[in-house]
């Protein structure tokens, strides 16, 4: 597994004093705020506030102090270390089911868990084998994940 996480992405400048917008890629802003230290380009950033403001995380990030070395950030990936996240039992992060082995409940390989969609409140798993299958990323169609295994366990249905 990774060490580092993708987490968000720089996309701006806030204010005057150097604070950068972050827009998330994680299931609520709120997570970002909870780290101390955040990663741009492989270099520990600690930050020193971190508040969420319309859908993106506004931080303020050591070293980073006007506007002009805010703009050098823009466009680079924010990263955490995984060992600094704290995962509620029976929860993962999609980064580590990417690439895992789709399979039927025969146990019959249907393809590679290619993309995460979440184009609503849902989550939908785009398989990639002989065709394309979509598959809403809910009990009643994903019967299992075991990541040690390396594998997603799916019910389809006619249509799929």
């Amino acid at each position: 597994m990774k060490e580092f996480l993708d987490c968000g992405e720089i996309v701006n400048t806030h204010g005057i004093h150097g604070e950068v917008r972050i827009v998330p890629w994680a299931d609520s802003p709120d997570f970002i705020c909870r780290f101390s230290t955040l990663y741009v380009d492989g270099n520990a950033r600690n930050v020193r506030s971190s508040r969420v403001h319309k859908g993106s995380v506004i931080t303020a990030l050591e070293g980073v102090d006007t506007v002009e070395q805010a703009m050098a950030l823009k466009g680079k990936t924010v990263q955490i270390r995984r060992e600094d996240a704290k995962l509620p039992d029976g929860t993962f992060f999609l980064a580590d089911i990417i690439g895992l082995d789709v399979v039927d409940e025969a146990g019959n390989k249907l393809g590679i868990l290619r993309e995460v969609l979440s184009p609503s409140r849902q989550q939908v798993y785009v398989v990639a084998g002989e065709r394309e299958i979509m598959i809403p990323a809910v009990p009643e169609f994903v019967l299992e994940t075991n990541i040690q295994g390396g594998y997603l366990k799916v019910r389809l249905i006619e249509g799929m």
